[in-house]
């Protein structure tokens, strides 16, 4: 469940960046503070199983990497992505060439996952919300009917199920992954 943080006066993003971090994350989107849900079974197997999936293809060749609950901060707002996938030539780096801590930027691939007593509009919020500041795709995945509604710009939304083939990143064009493959994910038998 995203909870929201009762709060007596507005606060400027920059002022909730200096509070202390919450576990489960909190996130700051429209004025307002919200603590995000403890992920649970599914979410945390679909979580972990993209991720990996995601970096075994994209790492070896510096074309993409994935973040699992990484803090992005742009355009007045902060939010913790369930998975946040950043093309190679855009993680932020130091000039050493190490990454950085803080990513002020969207993400190119917002994936949420929606738990049972998570608000889905509020959820979509922030994907859409990403997609018109610059992410390229944005997924929002559905244990409960094994479906994903998918987000591009200047697009409708659009569900995918089962066989459906899943849109990816231009930069990982050849792979290919459906539905039905991120949600065999949960089964363990």
């Amino acid at each position: 469940m995203t909870l929201s943080i009762q709060q007596t006066t507005a606060l400027s993003v920059e002022e909730f960046l200096k509070l202390p971090d919450t576990k489960p994350a909190s996130e700051y989107f429209n004025g307002k503070i919200y603590q995000k849900s403890m992920p649970q079974g599914e979410h945390s197997t679909l979580q972990s199983s993209l991720v990996t999936v995601i970096n075994e293809i994209a790492k070896p060749q510096k074309i993409a990497y994935a973040f699992p609950e990484l803090r992005c901060t742009f355009e007045g707002r902060s939010i913790v992505p369930d998975i946040a996938v950043f093309e190679w030539q855009r993680i932020p780096l130091l000039p050493n060439g190490r990454i950085t801590n803080k990513f002020e930027i969207p993400p190119d691939w917002i994936i949420e996952i929606l738990s049972p007593e998570q608000s889905p509009n509020r959820v979509i919020r922030k994907i859409t919300f990403s997609i018109q500041n610059g992410a390229k795709l944005g997924w929002l995945l559905d244990s409960a009917d094994e479906s994903i509604m998918i987000f591009e710009p200047n697009k409708l939304p659009e569900l995918k199920e089962q066989q459906d083939i899943l849109p990816v990143l231009s930069v990982l064009e050849n792979w290919q992954l459906t539905v039905a493959d991120v949600f065999s994910w949960l089964s363990f038998v």
